[in-house]
């Protein structure tokens, strides 16, 4: 998470509601998904999970200020999640779905236009998509040896 928020702040320069919106909705999706799959959770990850899906993120700044924009960029972000799911349970899952599971740099891209405009997205959008830590061949062998 560390290295994340570091990277929004520094390397893209986002502003501190806007990294604290995007971290906070990376943490809800990494205990959804833990949770979706079956894996423990903590009482404190839960917890953190509830205040910031209900209280944290509809109340930050940025988000207020841009939900118009936001909110349909992560119900295709859920959509693509849930694609992804489907497939991945179905014992199907391809180069496509891997590249469906990366809807929240969408996000981090649209927070970058929405905070710099699109000259600034363009320059560094390489980066933003960089950003995503799985590498495929890893993902496919988690459902290989499922």
């Amino acid at each position: 998470m560390n290295a994340l928020r570091e990277n929004l702040q520094k390397a893209l320069g986002l502003p501190p509601d806007a990294v604290n919106w995007l971290c906070q909705l990376y943490e809800v999706i990494q205990v959804l998904d833990d949770f979706a799959d079956g894996d423990e959770v903590t009482r404190t990850d839960l917890d953190a999970t509830i205040w910031n899906t209900l209280v944290g993120l509809p109340s930050n700044a940025f988000f207020m200020q841009h939900a118009n924009s936001l909110l349909p960029a992560l119900s295709l972000m859920v959509l693509k999640w849930q694609a992804s799911d489907k497939v991945e349970r179905d014992g199907k899952a391809t180069a496509k779905s891997y590249m469906w599971r990366a809807g929240y740099y969408d996000l981090v891209l649209l927070s970058v236009t929405l905070c710099h405009g699109p000259a600034v997205a363009h320059a560094v959008a390489h980066l933003v998509m960089n950003l995503y830590g799985e590498a495929y061949e890893d993902y496919m062998k988690e459902f290989q040896n499922a």
